[in-house]
């Protein structure tokens, strides 16, 4: 037999994926491989949750494999340009003709695909590559004149046309089980140095079993509810996919045909933030610069960011004396996930009021979420900056104490998070002057707000309207 290769990388599934299907309908074998590159991911940023997670997500995609009669191997390879030799050695080594992968759209993985690609057919093996990790793929949905849109509304527009024009996209069937191979799979690994931290496997199940659990009672219990639950953070309103879509245990397929599956408002606005999620992949192939750090905006790159450590620092830890971003900072330092509409909240603070470049914030995020994810953290970040695509005027600037007033008005998440604000009257938490009263009665140490609103806000307008 000539099995084909499957090289899993985001795709730790064994439902819905392409690339496994297509090897199999060959029906020569397979043999799965997944590459371990430690220190291009603590380059990258990855978070010790992640890495946890993906860990535990190996091992059920191992057992997963095994139950269809597929090894896993595992290749441990520091850094990405050592994965096309490793990758081809294994080919040479199991007499494997094809290697079969979905595409990755950040700058370096590209890169270390196309000299995968290049290697294998130097060598005369064939290169099968798809685009699994969303619905559309770069490239297919472009402007009039054939141009990448900038702007989410008219993308959205024209993907919803796209998708109505080619057909809702079928969820593939796992393959049927294959003649078992003289192929031993490879122990994955318990931890991997450089990655201790945070583990939260009581809120991060691994295994496609608990994900389409998961998806499927957030189908069935809130979807209903939520364009208008997704925003309150107290609440639990979202569906907290996007640690298994950011390492692909669940497919955007699989979460585009459960929206479908319900009816309503909810539903919409669900598949609304499925297509930012691929609006923002688009960018990345469209505009390299994302994926090195640069503002979408270059006009922007003059902007005189502040360099105060123990502000920063203050962020970082969850004390800055506004409620719901401390409540934000330390939800995501000791569970590795934030609420969405508390990312913005804390990531236009970092940005407008303390006037510090974004690209600390979206570093601190990489290095703490569990769905971190390049395009969607950059692109969250630029938006919160006013630096990048489609994003925020840089003249509103979010009030942190009206935020939390109209989406934590009775303090739920707050005091969840902040345990030092318990018994603090909840209306004490949406006013400054209030608050302080409060805590000076009860002795509290909680801190003075870093900043005040009004100053800040003025400071960040006057700083941007300079450019």
């Amino acid at each position: 037999m000539n099995p084909a290769l499957v090289w899993f990388r985001s795709d730790l599934r064994v439902r819905d994926n392409t690339s496994l299907v297509e090897a199999a309908a060959k029906g020569e074998g397979v043999i799965g491989v997944f590459t371990i590159c430690p220190e291009q991911w603590l380059e990258h940023d990855w978070a010790p949750v992640k890495v946890d997670l993906l860990l535990r997500s190996l091992r059920a995609l191992s057992a997963a494999l095994s139950g269809l009669g597929i090894p896993l191997k595992i290749l441990g390879v520091p850094r990405f340009r050592g994965v096309p030799a490793a990758l081809a050695a294994l080919a040479e080594a199991e007499g494997c003709p094809a290697i079969y992968f979905s595409r990755e759209y950040e700058w370096n993985e590209a890169r270390r695909d196309e000299a995968v690609r290049r290697r294998f057919e130097s060598e005369g093996r064939e290169v099968h590559a798809c685009d699994d990790s969303v619905i559309l793929w770069p490239g297919s949905i472009k402007t009039q004149q054939g141009g990448d849109y900038t702007v989410f509304t008219p993308f959205k527009r024209n993907w919803l046309q796209t998708l109505e024009e080619l057909g809702e996209p079928a969820v593939l069937e796992v393959p049927p089980v294959q003649a078992k191979l003289a192929v031993e799979s490879d122990p994955v690994p318990t931890e991997i140095e450089g990655f201790q931290g945070l583990t939260r496997e009581d809120l991060y199940p691994a295994g496609e079993e608990a994900v389409q659990a998961r998806l499927a009672s957030f189908a069935e219990a809130r979807i209903g509810d939520y364009a208008s639950g997704r925003d309150f953070p107290g609440e639990p309103g979202t569906s907290i996919l996007s640690p298994y879509l950011a390492l692909g245990v669940i497919s955007p397929r699989q979460c585009l045909a459960a929206a479908r599956a319900c009816a309503g408002e909810g539903s919409e606005v669900w598949v609304s933030e499925l297509i930012w999620r691929e609006f923002y992949r688009h960018l990345l192939v469209a505009f390299p610069d994302l994926s090195k750090g640069k503002n979408f905006r270059r006009k922007y790159d003059a902007l005189p960011w502040e360099e105060n450590e123990s502000a920063f620092t203050a962020w970082c830890e969850g004390r800055t004396g506004y409620p719901i971003v401390d409540a934000g900072m330390r939800q995501l330092r000791a569970t590795g996930w934030m609420h969405n509409r508390v990312r913005m909240i804390v990531a236009m603070f970092l940005t407008k009021h303390l006037l510090t470049d974004w690209r600390r914030g979206e570093r601190f995020f990489m290095q703490h979420l569990v769905d971190g994810d390049l395009a969607a953290n950059n692109g969250g970040w630029q938006w919160s900056a006013s630096t990048g695509t489609d994003a925020q005027p840089y003249f509103r600037v979010f009030n942190p104490w009206l935020q939390s007033k109209r989406y934590d008005a009775k303090g739920d998440y707050i005091y969840a998070h902040v345990p030092e604000l318990r018994g603090v009257p909840a209306r004490a938490l949406h006013d400054p002057e209030k608050l302080r009263r409060a805590l000076d009665q009860r002795e509290s140490d909680y801190p003075a707000p870093v900043v005040e609103h009004a100053e800040a806000r003025l400071r960040a307008i006057a700083t941007f309207k300079e450019l």
